[in-house]
């Protein structure tokens, strides 16, 4: 993370597939006070819990061969609408200016899907992407980690 990346009224993104926090940082690039300003959550139930049936059956169309449809991933399926439902929250923020620069911290996966969906406006005001899951530490903890970042 580039130094003063972290800056005064940066906003920070911190998500998964299930939770996002939307913080602010009312401190400097150098000691950052974040505070929350948005929770997002979605219950998610693991796809077991929520897949009715076992995969549909075909029958192969020459000679005896019977083959399962795959099964839809309901769970994973909810976590690309979830990043959707965020970039669509982004837009709409950096629409009425409510946020200059964002720094964004998510698990991989939710990264990359936030980036393929990300309009043009709040990619313009991203500073810096960080790969890793923090939805469940403390605030206080994440200051720290996002200072040592900015250490290295």
């Amino acid at each position: 993370m580039a130094a003063g990346t972290l800056g005064h009224e940066t906003w920070v993104l911190i998500a998964d597939g299930e939770k996002a926090l939307f913080l602010v940082n009312e401190g400097d690039a150098e000691y950052p006070v974040l505070r929350v300003r948005h929770l997002e959550k979605q219950e998610n139930p693991p796809d077991r819990a929520q897949s009715a049936n076992r995969p549909g059956r075909q029958q192969q169309s020459v000679g005896a061969a019977r083959s399962a449809y795959d099964d839809t991933d309901w769970h994973e399926l909810a976590k690309e609408r979830f990043a959707d439902h965020l970039a669509e929250l982004l837009y709409q923020w950096a629409h009425r200016n409510e946020f200059a620069r964002i720094v964004l911290v998510a698990a991989p996966g939710i990264l990359a899907e936030l980036r393929s969906k990300m309009h043009k406006e709040v990619g313009d005001r991203v500073v810096q992407e960080i790969p890793k899951t923090l939805t469940n530490h403390p605030v206080d903890e994440i200051e720290k980690l996002l200072r040592a970042k900015l250490a290295s």
